[in-house]
């Protein structure tokens, strides 16, 4: 089935917004298209007093010549989140389609569905925390998902799914199948980027939120197919990346040497706080992580959790997620950060 007839068929038909400056190429001398202040109120390294570049081109040439994503296949959102929405609001029809999750994992993607009235389906991930390929296949028979995301390294619980297992899914899956990379600098697992070159069903994100440290900018990337691309810059927001976002993602991309300096650092630091909180006695199990956190299962992870708290130390509590019963999701901090979690969870 091409991509075309995996949409919406009002999306695929859709007339798209177009301002003057999608059709125009370089720098001007006299911009009058906009209906913008011709002055600056405040000082910043830009003209912030104009809409920013609807395609976010600079920006996607830094990312191409950083992180080796094809210029001509990106796509820049507000976030990895406005992403999800796009490929929920292109492919699924409310109230007919459906998407299928391998759960436990990220939560957007199940509120997303909800928000635009699509069913979910649940592939449960074995005991383990791996994907069940079978039971994925099975209900890929039987539920026909115009989605299928697969969250890698997985969150809430950290480990990564081999390159082999994400292609023989993709592969069978004649729908979208959409791979989020937003931990992957944290893993030691082959991309799928090269995957989106064989298999134009095939959507990767990227975010520059965890190892970039760009949380508040808000910068989350697709790579896709010619179609799919196409499909995203017709339903997004016509300048939905502002340009402070832009400029320190810039910056960010440019200094990259120090970045995946942090990444060495984070995860010599994640296999220091397993192994102090393998020596405590609250905690039963830590799962192996591929990511920049470790799911923890503990004793009683309500009263824990609470109890961090009142120290004021936040962590996230996964309890009620499928197979996570008293764990608890704990990010790897600074050294300074993860001592004061240790002799929080002491004194307890």
């Amino acid at each position: 089935m091409s991509i075309e007839k995996l949409m919406r068929a009002n999306i695929a038909s859709l007339d798209p917004y177009r301002c003057a400056r999608d059709e125009f190429e370089g720098v001007a001398e006299v911009y009058l298209d906009a209906n913008e202040s011709w002055r600056r109120y405040i000082d910043f390294p830009g003209d912030i007093n104009r809409y920013p570049d609807p395609r976010s081109a600079l920006l996607r040439k830094a990312i191409e010549e950083v992180l080796g994503l094809d210029y001509d296949m990106t796509i820049v959102g507000n976030g990895s989140d406005e992403i999800i929405d796009l490929l929920f609001r292109i492919f699924c029809d409310p109230g007919k389609d459906s998407a299928l999750l391998m759960g436990p994992t990220y939560g957007a993607y199940k509120v997303f569905a909800s928000i635009n009235d699509i069913k979910v389906n649940i592939a449960p991930l074995t005991k383990d925390f791996e994907v069940d390929v079978p039971l994925v296949k099975k209900m890929i028979d039987e539920t026909s998902p115009k989605l299928v995301f697969l969250c890698t390294p997985n969150n809430p619980t950290g480990n990564a799914i081999p390159y082999e297992i994400i292609k023989e899914i993709a592969t069978y899956n004649s729908g979208i199948t959409v791979v989020d990379e937003a931990y992957w600098d944290f893993s030691t697992e082959k991309s799928a980027s090269a995957l989106v070159k064989e298999n134009e069903r095939v959507v990767l994100m990227r975010t520059l939120s965890k190892a970039w440290g760009l949380a508040s900018a808000r910068i989350g990337i697709a790579m896709c197919s010619k179609p799919i691309h196409e499909a995203m810059y017709n339903v997004k927001y016509p300048y939905n990346i502002g340009l402070p976002s832009s400029t320190e993602a810039l910056k960010a991309l440019a200094n990259a040497a120090a970045v995946r300096e942090g990444v060495e650092y984070t995860k010599l630091e994640r296999e220091r706080l397993r192994g102090l909180l393998e020596k405590s006695s609250k905690v039963v199990k830590v799962y192996p992580s591929d990511s920049n956190f470790l799911l923890v299962k503990v004793l009683d992870a309500n009263s824990i959790y609470l109890a961090l708290q009142k120290k004021g130390i936040v962590v996230r509590n996964r309890s009620r997620e499928l197979n996570c019963e008293n764990c608890l999701r704990i990010t790897v901090g600074s050294k300074e950060e993860n001592d004061k979690l240790m002799k929080a969870l002491e004194e307890l």
